[in-house]
């Protein structure tokens, strides 16, 4: 499937063989029972190489299942409060907060606000310092808390 009439071929040992023609290169991977395969198709001439190409494709998957498998995924996990918690359901929450944190993930606290709540945001405001200053050993702010509408966001997560 290479189109040029003239590559620049690399056998299987990767020594350069220099310049041949496309038929040439074809024998020569016959000859040595291995596939030729264009790896730098934008060059002049072209770079082709002689090799296993399905030992080359096999080991590729490898790798690339092996880096995804290394790679960490970090979820967001999200707790919402109101400006009225008492004081039991406050405690369920940051424990449940501290386990998220200490498990790797990202916290999203949400102080959603409804009907009068509104006319009292300094409450919720509050609140959220609080929740700031009870988790600040496990955790750092990533997004401080804001309003956003109805209600109020701010972004946790797990100190390195």
């Amino acid at each position: 499937m290479i189109d040029n009439k003239d590559v620049r071929v690399i056998d299987d040992d990767g020594n350069n063989l220099g310049v041949l023609k496309i038929q040439q290169a074809l024998q020569k991977a016959v000859d040595a029972g291995l596939d030729l395969v264009e790896v730098s198709p934008k060059t002049s001439p072209p770079v082709c190489r002689i090799m296993n190409y399905g030992k080359y494709k096999y080991m590729e998957q490898k790798r690339k299942a092996e880096a995804r498998k290394k790679q960490k995924t970090i979820n967001v996990k999200e707790i919402k409060f109101r400006p009225g918690i008492e004081q039991h359901d406050y405690d369920l929450k940051m424990r449940s907060a501290r386990k998220f944190l200490d498990a790797g993930d990202k916290v999203k606290i949400t102080l959603r606000y409804r009907g009068r709540e509104m006319a009292y945001q300094d409450i919720g405001m509050a609140l959220l310092e609080r929740i700031k200053s009870d988790i600040v050993d496990v955790a750092k702010i990533e997004h401080e808390p804001s309003l956003e509408g109805r209600q109020a966001i701010m972004i946790l997560a797990p100190q390195k």
